[in-house]
């Protein structure tokens, strides 16, 4: 695994997906994952309404791209 701090309160992790793959990206916004990106899904983002400022990590983060909305579960199930 692979975590790169982007700014203050936002983090991206990789998580290897083994084979080869190209690893599964996921946003975190302060300690919550909030949006992921792999090469099979694109992005992925949370349909939980949380602040101003973790809708702003997101986009920014997506740049540009609306991604397909998932339940928060699936992403905290992720990195459990």
């Amino acid at each position: 695994m692979k975590l790169t701090p982007i700014k203050a309160n936002m983090t991206e992790l990789e998580i290897p997906c083994g084979n080869n793959e190209t690893p599964i990206r996921v946003l975190f916004s302060y300690q919550t994952p909030v949006a992921t990106y792999d090469d099979v899904n694109g992005y992925r983002r949370t349909t939980k309404k949380w602040s101003m400022t973790t809708t702003r990590h997101i986009n920014q983060w997506m740049k540009g791209f609306t991604g397909e909305e998932v339940d928060q579960s699936e992403l905290d199930d992720l990195v459990k």
